[in-house]
């Protein structure tokens, strides 16, 4: 599914059952917060929705098995000049580190054995090449959704202070009657912005917790690939010199 339907998807689905919610499930004097609580409902359903799909998107990223465990045994497999295995095991692990090393791994074999003389003497700088290919290919996916949920953050701020503005303004017209001001009214604006701050104010701190979150995993997943790629470089490269 592209990335730009599943949204679409996400936010129609997000206003549905934000407005089930709203109609059926609240208190009233949350209802008090006006036709704006549903948008901000909806904001924080779609929160909900991208830190789980970015959990089990990481988690996927990682692979089948201990990330630690199948570094260690690649290295060994490219120590003991067995490529193919090395190959083997990328393939078994996958996930988004698996997948970076495998092409590198494969850019290697196919160099090595073409037996040019000139790919021989590039064969590193090409390995290398494919690497950083491979890298501009999957952290895309690794930082899908993160702009996202920035975006929300900043959304949520600016739909909590619209109500909070919105309430003020019904309690300044109550204030403003001649005579006795109108009490009902004036409770009502004053309810209406403060539950619109309080609900703007959920959604962006669950938002900015979550992209911050995020991306620093993000950042040490990637640093964790350019480590391992630089180590099995290294390894190849120590293995031509022999």
């Amino acid at each position: 599914m592209k990335q730009s339907l599943f949204i679409t998807i996400l936010l129609v689905v997000a206003f549905v059952v934000g407005y089930l919610i709203f109609e059926f499930m609240l208190p009233d004097f949350i209802k008090d917060g006006g036709p704006l609580v549903v948008a901000l409902i909806a904001l924080t359903i779609m929160v909900i929705t991208f830190i789980f799909e970015r959990v089990f998107a990481l988690r996927k990223a990682q692979g089948r098995g201990s990330l630690t465990t199948f570094l260690k045994n690649v290295q060994i497999q490219i120590n003991s000049g067995n490529i193919d295995a090395a190959i083997d095991a990328c393939d078994k692990q996958r996930g988004s580190c698996a997948n970076v090393l495998r092409t590198g791994l494969d850019r290697y074999r196919l160099l090595h054995m073409s037996g040019d003389v000139q790919a021989e003497k590039e064969v590193m700088e090409e390995v290398q090449n494919a690497i950083q290919e491979a890298m501009m290919l999957e952290v895309p996916l690794l930082e899908k959704n993160l702009v996202a949920l920035s975006t929300i953050a900043s959304i949520s701020t600016m739909v909590g202070l619209l109500g909070t503005t919105i309430g003020m303004i019904r309690a300044f017209q109550a204030l403003a009657h001649a005579g006795a001001p109108d009490a009902l009214q004036l409770s009502v604006g004053i309810s209406e912005a403060l539950i619109n701050t309080a609900g703007g104010l959920i959604a962006a701190i669950a938002s900015i917790v979550a992209y911050n979150f995020f991306t620093t995993k993000v950042d040490n997943f990637t640093y964790l690939i350019d480590e391992a790629s630089y180590s099995i470089v290294q390894s190849l490269a120590s293995r031509r010199k022999k």
